[in-house]
């Protein structure tokens, strides 16, 4: 494929790509043909700049910005999440908007970025017969942002549902359990049960959670990951749970967002069956959780978070504490084994999600993305590359999932 914008690598990278009904774009940046952010630290011009890049990726599937069913936006600004899904959704005039996930963050990958959007799409999913929209309330401070357009919460099109991320904050913008990150999580988790009522599905559905919570040891984080496990039934969904550093509004300390699939049968919405991989080699959690670590269903794998924890086990300990290039080795290398078990591989990937620590900027990008291009074997994926300054410790310095084609 001929890319028209580019990140500022050597290596072949794929801007789009497609897995069953789905189309993935990257992490979606204001970059020019020669890898350059146009206009460096201007957040509404990158804005503007990569739904533009969204949009040439997409047409490269056959998709529009019309097809776009979730986005996902990292942003390092100063800006309230609101403002930032407002002028996100100013370029989707279509109703019903997208899902609009935010994440703020300290840090970007390259130099001058100040925000990535990623895009997942359905080709022409405004013409099938079962399209359902469920609204989430914009505190009155922000309403103003939407010119009186409703706001979506969770959106489904046909099979596929899409949540967007929340906090616990309640339709007044306030948080009412400030720093309790166990509460937090329960309100967040009634908060998409609702939605997914409302989409005709639950939890159970899942296909995928992601989270953030504020921590940087196994006491801050097993409380919360209690707290969401206790809203699945196992079989779970792959589940991606990492640190964050910042969060609005004041007072919250953890985010989550899932991603869902249903089907309508005889007029009846039911579960759709999926099969699951996970090698023994492959880590376990620390304490008893109902999340698989690779799931098969509609010619789609969605993986798990993978970490360099050591392997046939649940002990927790990372391997090659904070080497990052050896520790995504190894991650990458979980996430061979688990796709071999459907009898694919890392190059089958048309969307990957990678959080890692990034000690000296674009420097560590590079880095980071040479070691991740040999695992893989060929041209990098559509790919999201998070920056962080600290994982969940200091000893893990990386975490990959993604979603892959049968």
């Amino acid at each position: 494929m001929s890319n028209t914008w580019r990140w500022p690598i050597d290596h072949v990278h794929h801007i789009s790509g497609t897995a069953g009904p789905l189309t993935f774009v990257g992490g979606g940046g204001d970059f020019d043909s020669d890898g350059a952010i146009r206009n460096p630290g201007g957040l509404d011009a990158q804005i503007e700049g990569a739904v533009a890049n969204i949009s040439e990726g997409l047409v490269a599937e056959s998709c529009t910005l019309d097809d776009v069913v979730r986005l996902k936006a990292f942003h390092t600004t100063d800006s309230d999440d609101w403002e930032i899904i407002g002028k996100i959704a100013a370029h989707f005039p279509q109703e019903p908007m997208p899902a609009i996930s935010v994440v703020p963050e300290p840090l970007q990958p390259f130099d001058g970025q100040v925000i990535q959007i990623q895009a997942i799409a359905q080709r022409h999913w405004r013409q099938v017969s079962d399209i359902r929209v469920a609204t989430r309330p914009v505190p009155p401070a922000h309403q103003g942002l939407f010119g009186g357009r409703d706001v979506t919460g969770g959106l489904r099109a046909g099979e596929f549902i899409a949540v967007a991320n929340r906090t616990a904050e309640d339709a007044e913008g306030r948080i009412a359990d400030p720093a309790n990150g166990v509460a937090q999580s329960h309100t967040i988790m009634g908060y998409h049960e609702e939605t997914l009522a409302k989409l005709g599905a639950t939890t159970q559905d899942s296909v995928k959670m992601e989270g953030y919570y504020f921590g940087d040891s196994h006491d801050d984080w097993a409380p919360l990951a209690q707290a969401r496990a206790s809203h699945f039934a196992e079989p779970g969904p792959p589940a991606t749970v990492v640190p964050c550093q910042r969060l609005n509004p004041e007072g919250a300390v953890t985010k989550i967002e899932v991603m869902a699939m249903r089907e309508e049968w005889n007029g009846f919405d039911k579960y759709i069956p999926r099969s699951d991989s996970w090698p023994k080699r492959v880590w376990d959690w620390s304490i008893p959780l109902p999340y698989r670590q690779g799931i098969l269903l509609r010619d789609m794998i969605w993986l798990g978070g993978q970490v360099p924890s050591e392997p046939f086990s649940n002990t927790r300990a990372r391997m090659l504490p904070g080497d990052l290039v050896g520790q995504t080795r190894m991650t990458m290398s979980y996430i061979e084994d688990i796709m071999r078990g459907f009898d694919r591989r890392p190059a089958d990937l048309k969307l990957m999600v990678c959080y890692f620590t990034c000690a000296e900027g674009e420097a560590t990008t590079r880095l980071f993305l040479d070691t991740v291009a040999q695992c893989v074997g060929g041209a990098l994926p559509p790919t999201t590359l998070v920056a962080k300054p600290q994982m969940h410790s200091v000893e893990n310095t990386v975490e990959i999932w993604g979603v892959a084609q049968v």
